[in-house]
């Protein structure tokens, strides 16, 4: 990881484990594990799921993640307000993905009217907010956990203004797995019982700590057991601690029963294009035999190349997999 990361806008850390934790029957590889709705394998209605909407087409999009041009964002080289303009002028992409910190020095009724005229103006989707630094959901003191569960209200009340279909949260917490299962499960709980009247999904990234243990993960989105619950599965955040990192192939398929949205990080490539630190013919398997129908956002997290070439490079991958992988029957 770079040391720019999303992970740094986080308020707290999550403790340190070790890569394999006996939670039951949460590691079953690919199988859906229980209380995981059917529904969320197979992107139907925007409401239902978010992701896609089954019209006829590639068996996924491509969007964009705006963590690809934080380093534009921070320096001033690009206004936040005018992220829809870019990923469609400059780089070709539709559908795209907030990050709150860019906004979250503005009340909402001043930038969500502003990206609406915008998008609009561009013929862009909005898909979600990625939600950092408003307290753990899964705090240890009650009182925190739903201090945190009313921060992000604005943040879903947002998404929904802006026609999203999810806010994407992190499951922080501290103690023991089990006790930071059920603290992060009960605060989650919370918060998509606030979204699920706007037809807001909160979806839950590995993204440090336990999230990135994909079983620990998969029992806690489990025990939610909220259609409106599902996961963002990233293909490079498992890394738990500085010591361990989890199996990204394991984790991404113990999530996908549950995913959303799913998440291409790049970081490097070589010369014929392939990200070196992920198979991406691998890992868009893994998705595609899930049943994921959704989009699948760039998020280029890398230095090598600048962020405009870190984009094209990770969508052409995107765009080549995609046609070696495309099903016979593709919806």
């Amino acid at each position: 990881m770079t040391r720019l990361t999303r992970r740094g806008f986080l308020s707290a850390a999550v403790p340190a484990v070790p890569a394999l934790i006996a939670l039951g029957a949460c590691g079953r590889g690919g199988s859906a594990p229980a209380g995981s709705p059917a529904s969320v394998q197979r992107p139907g209605t925007r409401p239902a799921v978010g992701g896609g909407d089954m019209t006829p087409g590639p068996w996924f999009q491509i969007s964009l993640a705006q963590w690809s041009l934080h380093r534009a964002l921070r320096d001033g080289t690009l206004d936040p307000l005018d992220f829809p303009a870019a990923a469609r002028v400059t780089h070709g992409i539709d559908a795209i993905e907030y990050v709150n910190s860019f906004y979250r020095a503005q009340p909402n009724e001043a930038f969500v009217p502003a990206l609406r005229q915008r998008t609009g103006d561009h013929g862009v989707r909005n898909l979600l907010i990625m939600v950092d630094g408003e307290g753990a959901l899964g705090a240890p003191d009650e009182a925190a956990r739903v201090r945190a569960v009313n921060a992000h209200h604005r943040w879903v009340d947002a998404a929904a203004a802006l026609g999203c279909h999810s806010i994407r949260v992190n499951a922080q917490s501290a103690g023991t797995p089990a006790e930071q299962r059920d603290r992060a499960a009960d605060g989650l709980r919370r918060l998509v019982e606030y979204a699920a009247p706007s037809q807001i999904n909160v979806i839950v990234e590995n993204h440090g700590g336990l999230s990135s243990n994909g079983a620990w993960l998969a029992s806690v989105l489990t025990q939610v057991d909220h259609p409106r619950c599902g996961s963002l599965p990233d293909f490079g955040n498992f890394r738990i601690d500085a010591d361990t990192e989890y199996d990204r192939y394991r984790g991404v398929r113990e999530l996908m029963p549950f995913a959303k949205a799913v998440s291409a990080k790049s970081h490097a490539f070589d010369a014929d294009g392939n990200e070196t630190r992920t198979d991406y013919r691998r890992m868009m398997t893994i998705v595609r035999d899930a049943g994921y129908r959704g989009h699948v956002g760039v998020e280029y997290e890398g230095s090598g190349l600048s962020e405009t070439d870190g984009i094209r490079v990770t969508k052409e991958l995107l765009e080549r997999v995609r046609a070696e992988l495309t099903p016979v029957s593709s919806p």
